[in-house]
């Protein structure tokens, strides 16, 4: 996203536009109007139990310190959301414990977050915040305005085994069943003729003949 702001370090309540003041005797050579942004997806979507990446890059014009001091922090839900991650408190919300890894490019002007291990709660809105040390202005801090939509999408599994558990099947009847009723017919009429049969004289002529066709015919 182009949309960004300049913060005052650890101060996550003042208003999107404030400046951090310049340290006391560098004013005149800290110049504060200038270009600085974060560039952060507008939207991401991982399975649950995978893991994504939420890359960003970001620019300013202030000449940094020899050390600059890199710190990247990740917020979330909304602009003055709680902090997640913060790579120089070394902070990791219990949320994400042990799930969330920052990698930065040599340069240390991009990179990305890692959230792991996604679980359906981590679909949320995700800011990236930046904070150098400048050579005459102090420290900077800015942030991303829209940040990132993470959707998380069902596992596969899960999703195979919920549409089963779902799909309906029609009630049984013979168009739907081919033969199988004519079968159990058959079935209950055999037992009907063989204890008929058990009851009378073998002299009264009592055959299972037609019952005996219809039986080899059952597989």
């Amino acid at each position: 996203t182009k949309f960004q702001a300049l913060l005052p370090p650890e101060t996550p309540s003042v208003r999107a536009t404030s400046l951090l003041p310049a340290p006391a005797g560098r004013s005149a050579e800290c110049v504060t109007n200038t270009n600085y942004g974060i560039k952060q997806p507008d939207r991401l979507s991982a399975p649950q139990g995978g893991s994504v990446r939420i890359p960003f890059s970001f620019y300013q014009e202030w000449e940094l310190a020899k050390d600059p001091r890199v710190s990247v922090a990740l917020r979330r839900t909304h602009f003055h959301g709680e902090s997640i991650y913060n790579s120089t408190r070394r902070f990791i919300h219990k949320d994400y414990k042990n799930r969330i890894s920052l990698e930065l490019s040599e340069g240390q002007r991009s990179g990305s977050l890692q959230i792991s291990n996604l679980q359906e709660k981590d679909g949320n809105m995700y800011f990236c915040r930046i904070q150098v040390e400048t050579s005459r202005c102090g420290k900077k801090v800015w942030q991303a305005i829209n940040g990132t939509k993470l959707t998380i999408t069902p596992d596969q599994l899960d999703r195979f085994t919920s549409e089963a558990h779902t799909k309906t099947f029609p009630h049984p009847s013979p168009q739907n069943l081919g033969l199988l009723p004519y079968m159990v017919t058959d079935v209950t009429q055999l037992s009907q003729k063989r204890r008929q049969c058990g009851h009378r004289a073998e002299t009264q002529g009592c055959s299972l003949e037609a019952g005996r066709s219809r039986e080899q015919s059952l597989p």
